[in-house]
């Protein structure tokens, strides 16, 4: 039996295919998705074209609406019990240490510590492991031309460094999910396998490959 998952957070590099899962696994559970919406940043489009010059405005505004976004759901201001999001809080110092350098990073690290106060934990992370040349080729082809600007370099680090954060994570239950050879959205057989695997989750960490 596993333990009562009221808000799933979906997460995963750009690319990885967490904003598509998050809205099926909401249908499933019949929960609400709430997703971040990567258009409404007015600094992104610029970040990935001069990823030195425009870092900390871009951090700063996911940081807020990361925040308004958590507080939402803390505060039970939508219409459903069950939550599944594409992103979660922690999350947000993945980029800010990759990204920002250490002046930035010591304000940063200031008015992170003073929002996190008002956040309350996922029941369980499902982090898509993807390799950075799956991510690279899928960028290639989004629809957002600012994406295919990414380089496979920018990929391989935020790859890494989302590896070292979840490694170290221990705030909720986690699922770690080799996706390589799978097709949440369009295979019902890989579906149906990764959500028996998600409402079955423990507390502890926990990894998943098909077959």
């Amino acid at each position: 039996m596993g333990k009562v998952l009221n808000r799933i957070a979906v997460e995963g590099p750009i690319g990885a295919g967490k904003t598509a899962l998050a809205i099926k696994i909401a249908e499933r559970i019949k929960g609400e998705p709430v997703l971040e919406r990567i258009e409404d940043n007015p600094f992104i489009e610029n970040f990935y074209k001069e990823m030195r010059g425009y870092a900390f405005q871009t951090q700063l505004f996911f940081l807020f609406q990361r925040h308004q976004k958590e507080r939402m759901i803390a505060q039970g201001d939508l219409f459903k019990d069950k939550i599944v999001t594409d992103f979660f809080f922690e999350r947000d110092r993945v980029y800010a240490y990759l990204n920002l350098d250490e002046n930035e990073l010591l304000l940063y690290e200031k008015i992170y510590n003073f929002l996190k106060r008002d956040i309350i934990a996922p029941d369980l992370v499902v982090y898509l492991q993807t390799k950075p040349e799956i991510l690279y080729k899928r960028v290639q082809n989004s629809k957002r031309p600012w994406e295919r600007e990414i380089s496979l370099e920018y990929l391989k680090a935020l790859c890494d460094a989302y590896n070292r954060f979840f490694f170290q994570y221990n705030s909720s239950a986690l699922l770690i999910v080799n996706p390589e050879g799978m097709d949440f959205i369009n295979n019902s057989t890989h579906f149906d396998a990764l959500m028996k695997e998600i409402l079955s989750t423990s507390s502890e960490k926990r990894f998943y490959s098909y077959g």
